[in-house]
């Protein structure tokens, strides 16, 4: 049976609580950040890596979670804009071809626009979703994002857009 490395396993578990925390505002970087720790979780399981090796990956995981943290306040986006922004920039050819400036103009008009018209069913009810799905197509291609690659942000709007909209229902 292997040993217990309890300094590993404590830095996974708030590693894990950060994530779940992350995963109700911001879908994108949950996911990234999760895969990340899945992947130095199994190398340290298969024995790839020792324990000291992991910690020090654990620990500028913690660290690159508190720089995605600030770099909303770089650019100067609120969480919710981040998010949405995040969900824009998982295309490298869209950050290439916008820039930065264009993709928080999105970002902003999505947090505006899904806000408006997000109702507390609206991911019960087909229509109101294929509404909010049209209005976030027609921003994107408003603002020339690449026709190849809107409906994977749209999909991806919309998921971030339900994480967000159930925490706008409860405040």
């Amino acid at each position: 049976m292997p040993q217990r490395n309890l300094a590993v396993e404590l830095l996974q578990k708030l590693l894990k609580g950060e994530l779940s925390a992350r995963r109700r505002k911001n879908v994108v970087q949950a996911r990234s950040f999760a895969e990340m720790l899945e992947e130095t979780i199994r190398r340290y399981q298969n024995r790839a890596i020792e324990a000291a090796q992991v910690i020090e990956e654990l620990i500028q995981l913690a660290k690159d979670m508190r720089a995605a943290n600030a770099r909303g306040e770089a650019l100067r986006l609120t969480e919710d804009e981040l998010a949405f922004y995040d969900a824009l920039e998982t295309n490298d050819s869209a950050v290439k071809v916008l820039g930065d400036e264009t993709l928080r103009t999105i970002a902003r008009e999505l947090v505006e626009t899904v806000r408006n018209n997000v109702t507390i069913d609206w991911t019960l009810r087909e229509n109101v979703r294929a509404q909010l799905r049209v209005l976030v197509k027609r921003i994107l291609r408003k603002h020339g994002y690449p026709p190849d690659k809107q409906e994977k942000a749209t999909q991806t709007v919309l998921e971030q857009a339900e994480v967000l909209s159930a925490e706008w229902a409860a405040a």
